[in-house]
């Protein structure tokens, strides 16, 4: 729990500094609830700050009304968190302190951003603002909330468009392009393996190998040839990068016709490769020993099994 809250500061400690130091100073255009403050801090002299709480209470209130208590916890933390960080930096740290350049302020505040959000949004919290309100009327309107999220930013753009140049309005785009990038990675971010699947006349002799030589665990699969109709075996093995070259010197040198194709996964978890899952009898099971225990019964356990780091 402490933990949670403390990257949930962080996070929007991230929001804000992209906010207050890298897009507002240079006028960049932006959408959400910071969007409405830019453009009414434009005609009014207001702090930023106050007036994206005000919003985001607004905000809050409506979807306290229209979804209940349970949706307001859930995002109550962010929507009283991201003004006070912003408060904060408007009080001790000047426009501008580290870069004056435009362009290096686009691409650190979408990065910044992007990281806030992408971190908001894997601790399965909610940023509130203009979030709750496409919520709202996705529930409303039966339509998915993505296409109200891109009407409410789209209006929210245009309405900066009257008091921006054409540099800050490419600027505001490439930095929404940054934005989406970094949240997507954020999102996916995690301890990235390779993962194999094999075919081959020679499957035993090649898991043999696997197991034995590179000491990484397979999982066994029943397979159908389609053009033969021959019932057949095919190995699923998830290795780190750093043991790919010895595995495929393994599957090229026992049979060079074997078919077998490499892919990236983002993540994995479950059976070892997340250790706090296993029981203290597991942890005492050696490497060798664990790999050859459960390379064939990995599917009962509803995991994919790969090597042990």
């Amino acid at each position: 729990m402490v933990k949670k809250f403390f990257l949930m500061v962080l996070s929007n400690f991230l929001i804000a500094i992209a906010v207050a130091v890298f897009i507002v100073p240079h006028g960049i255009i932006l959408g959400g609830a910071t969007g409405i403050a830019i453009l009414i801090t434009h005609y009014f002299n207001f702090k930023l700050s106050t007036i994206i709480l005000t919003v985001n209470a607004l905000l809050f209130l409506a979807g306290l009304f229209y979804f209940g208590r349970k949706f307001a916890l859930a995002t109550i933390a962010n929507t009283v968190l991201y003004p006070l960080m912003m408060s904060l930096l408007e009080m001790f740290l000047p426009a501008g302190f580290i870069t004056n350049n435009v362009l290096l302020s686009a691409i650190f505040g979408g990065v910044l951003l992007g990281s806030g959000a992408g971190l908001i949004l894997r601790l399965g919290g909610s940023s509130g603002g203009t979030d709750i309100l496409a919520l709202i009327l996705s529930d409303k309107f039966h339509l998915n909330v993505s296409i109200f999220l891109y009407i409410i930013d789209g209006v929210i753009l245009s309405s900066q468009l009257i008091f921006s140049n054409a540099e800050q309005i490419l600027l505001g785009i490439f930095t929404l392009a940054l934005i989406t990038l970094t949240i997507n990675k954020i999102m996916l971010l995690g301890k990235s393996q390779i993962q194999l699947f094999i075919i081959s006349d020679k499957i035993e002799i090649i898991k043999q190998k696997i197991l034995q030589e590179s000491d990484s665990g397979i999982t066994m699969f029943l397979i159908e040839r389609a053009y033969t109709e021959r019932q057949d075996k095919g190995i699923l093995c998830v290795i780190p990068r750093r043991k790919l070259f010895a595995v495929s010197e393994i599957i090229s040198s026992t049979d060079a016709e074997a078919f077998w194709t490499i892919s990236e996964v983002n993540e994995v978890r479950g059976l070892r490769f997340t250790f706090h899952n296993l029981t203290s009898n597991n942890l005492q099971t050696t490497p060798k020993i664990f790999a050859r225990k459960y390379a064939v019964n990995a599917p009962q356990h509803g995991a994919t099994i790969g090597i042990q780091e």
